[in-house]
């Protein structure tokens, strides 16, 4: 008679071991993002300040008390933070983010619009901050310890300390006002939202910023990973069958670098979204990093956890593909059967 293991639930997993990892991912996603959601609901709830000051405004000094605990029940305000966050929680679970304390409309309707906006401008970045660092990285590899290579790095060095908030007011005092090139705030021209070239306009000094901000903090680890491969046997057979160093680097060193740049490029996006938020403040640029800080000035506590959310969510889904491609790449990470955060 066939057992449980080898045809049951049990037999499945054994059978199909990425059943098994998957569904460990999945797990390990919810219980991060519940964790993820307690803290910063608790924490958002102990800072200083009534949040029933960003839904009346001042018609909240002539409120009664009656009146202030009848409010703080309608907006869910009152009793513990336990019992604030259960509701909280229940609400979330019936598709009910909330309503924005600040804009008294729905917290997902605040921030849909700026969704879009923030996606193009940080995946943009992303990706360009990427193709740069590595295409520098390897030719810092291929003239390790030349003058082209120490120049880079000075280079290099010098611009990734440079405060992104000044460098983005340089720009705009250069760029904007004195030359007239490129406009200094808003992700496009009222009525051109739909209209690529003038969205490209309006990201082009963001852009500048962040890519001067996180270019070669990248570009020097992955130089670094490509430096210690030139030094491996493989690479010295390879010189010594006569191959050059661009098919060597390009065709060889590339594909075991490859799962440090994946690792990188999953790990680097909360550091990103920080550039983002940075790069909205400066240009007025609506998304939902410069929404973020609002949020949190004015205790939008619903707002702020939407935001946190979506945010969180971004990072930990990251990880988890990074991982898997990670798989792809390199299969003796196979091997170890767990998840990315069993690393």
């Amino acid at each position: 008679m066939s057992t449980l293991s080898e045809h049951g639930i049990g037999g499945i997993f054994q059978r199909y071991p990425i059943i098994t990892r998957i569904l460990k991912n999945i797990l390990i996603f919810i219980v991060t993002m519940l964790i993820l959601s307690v803290v910063v609901f608790v924490i958002a709830r102990l800072a200083p300040g009534d949040p029933l000051v960003a839904f009346y405004g001042d018609a909240i000094e002539t409120m009664s008390d009656a009146e202030l605990d009848a409010a703080r029940h309608r907006l869910g305000l009152d009793g513990s933070i336990a019992l604030q966050y259960v509701r909280w929680f229940g609400g979330i679970l019936a598709g009910d983010f909330g309503l924005s304390l600040q804009y008294k409309i729905p917290a997902m309707d605040v921030i849909s619009p700026l969704i879009g906006n923030t996606l193009i401008l940080g995946v943009t970045a992303y990706l360009v901050v990427f193709a740069i660092a590595v295409v520098v990285a390897v030719f810092c590899a291929r003239y390790e310890d030349t003058w082209f290579d120490r120049a880079i790095c000075k280079i290099g060095t010098a611009t990734y300390f440079i405060p992104s908030f000044w460098l983005g007011l340089v720009l705009i005092l250069i760029f904007s006002i004195n030359l007239g090139w490129f406009p200094s705030s808003g992700a496009y021209d009222f009525g051109m939202q739909n209209n690529l070239l003038n969205r490209l306009e309006h990201m082009v000094l963001p852009l500048i910023v962040m890519i001067a901000s996180h270019v070669w903090y990248y570009a020097y680890m992955i130089r670094n990973k490509f430096t210690d491969e030139n030094r491996k046997d493989y690479v010295l057979l390879a010189k010594a069958k006569g191959l050059s160093k661009n098919v060597i680097l390009w065709k060889h060193s590339l594909r075991n670098v490859a799962p440090t740049i994946v690792n990188l490029m999953a790990i680097s996006i909360p550091h990103v979204l920080s550039g983002t938020v940075i790069a909205e403040a400066v240009f007025n640029y609506p998304g939902i990093g410069n929404m973020a800080v609002a949020a949190a000035k004015y205790h939008d506590y619903n707002l702020l956890m939407l935001l946190v959310l979506i945010t969180g969510a971004m990072v930990i889904l990251s990880s988890i593909v990074a991982y898997m491609i990670n798989e792809v790449i390199d299969p003796r990470m196979k091997d170890s059967g767990g998840s990315v955060w069993e690393k």
